[in-house]
């Protein structure tokens, strides 16, 4: 039975991941190791795959060499979703990012380099945001890193590490590079589960500046094809690359905000304009030309179907993001020393 371990794995992606491998691989155990801070949550691991047997669950942190080490031994495959992931969250507290996604990264790579002869694949989940600011469209996994935030840093940080432990000691590493992932189970930290739930509470959708800044959207079951294909694929083909995940196609963020509206009937009145955020990137679009041709990835879901079923999800499970709702903002000291929430 193979045995895939999941870092990360009761995150928002990770949890995805893991409902899609149980579903597709009933030959497949997965192991997942989580520290459940604010993002995590055991509730977004359906009961039927918790209590069975090819399943089960770690809590503990990737900066625990011991337990990362005992683990890994133990697997054929190691994704590493686990990670601090908010731009605004890193500006205000900033140093559990680079604890996090660079020196708990180091601790997986290094366990994954102890353990190489029984490990098959090291797929390193990293980010678009370490590109910064698109300056060719589309954006090309040659595109310069220009990191604009502490977060972006940090994962930039720890993307270059797992390039360097394929390029020094020839782990078997691939790096993905997702743009921006919406669907169930997000944290409402991020836009697109902040705006639905806004617009449920007929409360206010904040927008940052102008709103005109776009985003590469891709639907979260689209990450999951991906990464089963990374999976599969001949390790000669994906053995030291990198890939971006995206669709091609970016969408403002004041444009998102109106179609949430349009979709709940709600009056366009409840946008509202607020500080830009330091740091903020004005246009990212995936060069999908890699993943194309070397895994035969596409994505299938178009934005407004996957937006309509995430609106649709967020409806129905409003016990699972009611008790997050004082998250959805962070304080932010901007240039001119205003605080502001964002």
């Amino acid at each position: 039975m193979k045995t895939i371990l999941i870092t990360g794995g009761a995150g928002f992606i990770g949890s995805n991941f893991v409902e899609y491998i149980f579903e597709n691989y009933p030959g497949c155990h997965i192991v997942v190791l989580d520290a459940l801070t604010y993002a995590g949550n055991i509730e977004n691991i359906p009961e039927n795959i918790k209590n069975d047997k090819r399943f089960s669950f770690w809590y503990g942190n990737i900066k625990n060499g011991e337990l990362v080490g005992e683990l890994v031994s133990k697997a054929d495959t190691v994704i590493h979703f686990a990670a601090e992931s908010h731009v605004a969250r890193s500006i205000f507290d900033n140093t559990i990012f680079f604890e996090t996604d660079v020196l708990g990264t180091q601790i997986v790579a290094n366990a994954v380099l102890k353990y190489q002869d029984s490990i098959d694949r090291f797929i390193h989940i990293s980010t678009s945001e370490v590109y910064g600011t698109a300056l060719t469209n589309p954006m090309s996994e040659d595109h310069p890193l220009n990191p604009p935030s502490p977060y972006a840093a940090a994962k930039v940080g720890a993307d270059r590490l797992v390039y360097s432990y394929w390029s020094t000691y020839n782990i078997p590493a691939i790096t993905i590079r997702p743009f921006n992932i919406y669907g169930p189970n997000q944290h409402l930290e991020k836009v697109i589960p902040r705006f639905i739930t806004s617009a449920i509470l007929d409360e206010p959708l904040t927008v940052h500046g102008s709103g005109k800044n776009t985003r590469d959207w891709t639907y979260v079951t689209d990450l999951c094809e991906a990464l089963d294909l990374v999976i599969h694929a001949s390790l000669d083909k994906v053995r030291g690359q990198v890939f971006n995940i995206g669709t091609g196609k970016d969408v403002a963020i004041k444009t998102i905000a109106e179609s949430v509206l349009e979709r709940m009937n709600k009056h366009r009145s409840l946008i509202t304009n607020i500080g830009d955020r330091p740091g903020q990137v004005t246009r990212h679009t995936a060069g999908t030309v890699k993943a194309r041709e070397t895994l035969g990835w596409k994505p299938t879901v178009e934005f407004d179907d996957g937006l309509t079923s995430t609106i649709e999800w967020y409806r129905q499970n409003r016990d699972w993001w009611a008790k997050q709702l004082w998250m959805r903002h962070v304080p932010i000291k901007t240039r001119d020393g205003r605080i502001e929430y964002h």
